[in-house]
């Protein structure tokens, strides 16, 4: 081996070991997390330590103010009555709402809240088919005539209206040229999005709002 040769192994080598003394101080810093139980979590043995939680958002819970989100999840699967409060700051999904499953990742403070510094939410895609549905254009013309009464509703969502939940609309949903602002405080996939063709389910209030109870991607075929 030649002193060019030596020189450059002695060069990796040194990089490797800084790369090593690296991970080694993120992990014992406590940057890696544990994957644990809602119950776990609530139990306080993890307390001060960083871990992930999945659980289902408790129907509103959420509170969304300069950027801090707050809210309740719950073990579907075990005691319904037992929850977890989180708290993340950062940018929410629109997708975010009442029953979404949400894997949190974080550190439990000394009150057993999780400071959330990761928020990945789930929910499956639901299609509903747009047979006996109205358009935008037919709420609009009849609205007066229709306050309240249980409707399909079908159309696309207007692109750059979708936002999260907490505000007076959830989308605005356009067909046959006619627009409608819809309310809706549920979860939604991730193919919910600009442009999609959507049926809801609800009804029209005094306001002119369509107060859903449901959206669900238009079934195709």
């Amino acid at each position: 081996m030649n002193k060019r040769t030596r020189q450059r192994l002695i060069v990796v080598t040194g990089v490797i070991v800084i790369v090593l003394i690296a991970v080694l101080a993120y992990v014992g810093s406590g940057g890696a997390s544990k994957a644990v139980t809602l119950a776990q979590a609530v139990s306080g043995e993890y307390a001060n330590q960083r871990v992930q939680v999945s659980g289902t958002v408790v129907d509103d819970s959420y509170s969304n103010s300069n950027a801090t989100l707050s809210f309740a999840i719950y073990d579907p699967e075990a005691d319904n009555s037992q929850t977890l409060d989180v708290v993340f700051e950062g940018p929410v999904s629109a997708t975010f709402g009442n029953g979404i499953v949400a894997i949190c990742t974080g550190k439990l403070d000394e009150n057993g809240v999780l400071r959330a510094s990761e928020l990945v939410t789930k929910c499956p895609s639901k299609y509903e088919s747009a047979e006996g549905a109205v358009t935008a254009e037919y709420l609009q013309e009849r609205g007066d005539q229709l306050v309240g009464q249980e409707l399909k509703l079908a159309g696309y969502i207007k692109a750059g209206t979708l936002v999260g939940v907490g505000g007076p609309q959830r989308f605005v949903l356009y067909s046959q040229g006619g627009e409608v602002p819809v309310a809706f405080d549920g979860a939604l996939s991730d193919e919910v999005r600009d442009e999609a063709s959507v049926v809801v389910a609800g009804a029209l209030d005094k306001n002119g709002v369509f107060q859903a109870t449901d959206v669900a991607l238009e079934e195709v075929g």
